[in-house]
């Protein structure tokens, strides 16, 4: 597919054969199984960077020709954010990308629920990734991503049924992953011990905060609340075993504390990993090029 002069990827009218990884990048508006339109973007991986089979670039020896990257962006963000993209392309160096926006947020519709009907969205993602062909997915959330990474992963693994997500519809296990790097992520819900997360409280909850959201951050929200109550991150990373779990997160976090991590580290037990970073703020803004890199190789280390 072509690009215009500002990068973005025309999107396309048709649909690549099941099964085949496209060779250029492909830009399409998936359909959710609640019926959002979610505005996704493919990317194959990134030829002679490194990431071939038994090249020093990838420590395990394992090919990243199979391997596919879901990346799940945090609140008020979307596909085409520069962080967003300077993600995508670290991870390009060792496998294919998929980036998607969130509903509610860029040119995805819907309003955004913060975290609760967004594990269709990613459902959606991960089900076109392995539709074309991929064999390994590893989910990639920051922030609000994060915690979605890991409810999904809860929710669609091994002899899950999409519990709290009446809407998962058919072919669920399309929708699995292989591996989650849960990055800035909260361990609960309702979460207002920062003056940040207190700001994003009024944000999501008052009319004048949304209009805020809306027309100030490009982010459309929904008026209503949790009824029921999404399952928590902490619960989440108690259910995602044995599927493989990294948590990340900075110890400059303005948003959660490292109590946050800590706490999903101890309920994810010996199938979560935790790295806590020095000097790093929070979510993709903050995630330097090599701690992404770093990042990219546990998730092929994982494959061996």
């Amino acid at each position: 597919m072509g690009s215009d002069p500002a990068g973005h990827v025309a999107r396309s009218t048709a649909v690549p054969d099941a099964g085949t990884a496209p060779r250029t990048p492909v830009r399409r508006f998936l359909r959710t199984a609640d019926g959002v339109a979610v505005d996704a973007r493919y990317e194959p991986r990134a030829a002679g960077r490194g990431s071939a089979a038994g090249h020093a670039g990838d420590p395990s020896g394992t090919s990243g020709v199979d391997q596919v990257f879901v990346i799940a962006h945090g609140f008020t963000g979307d596909l085409d954010r520069p962080h967003v993209r300077r993600a995508a392309r670290a991870f390009a160096r060792y496998g294919a990308v998929v980036t998607f926006s969130f509903r509610g947020h860029g040119s995805s519709g819907g309003r955004s629920t913060v975290g609760d009907r967004e594990v269709l969205d990613l459902a959606a993602a991960v089900a076109w990734a392995r539709g074309l062909g991929h064999a390994r997915v590893t989910t990639v959330g920051f922030s609000m991503g994060g915690s979605v990474v890991l409810r999904h992963a809860a929710l669609y693994g091994p002899g899950s049924g999409a519990g709290d997500v009446g809407d998962a519809g058919e072919g669920s296990g399309a929708a699995r992953t292989d591996a989650v790097i849960s990055v800035s992520a909260p361990a609960r819900w309702y979460y207002r011990g920062t003056a940040p997360m207190r700001r994003l409280h009024w944000l999501v909850m008052r009319r004048t905060g949304r209009l805020v959201g809306r027309y100030g951050l490009r982010t459309r929200i929904h008026h209503r609340d949790w009824d029921p109550v999404p399952l928590s991150p902490v619960a989440a990373a108690g259910r995602i075993a044995p599927v493989p779990l990294l948590i990340v997160h900075g110890d400059r976090d303005a948003y959660f504390p490292l109590d946050h991590p800590r706490t999903l580290a101890a309920a994810a037990g010996d199938h979560g990993e935790l790295w806590l970073e020095p000097g790093m703020g929070h979510a993709e803004n903050a995630a330097p090029d090599a701690l992404l890199d770093r990042m990219a190789r546990w998730a092929l280390a994982q494959a061996g």
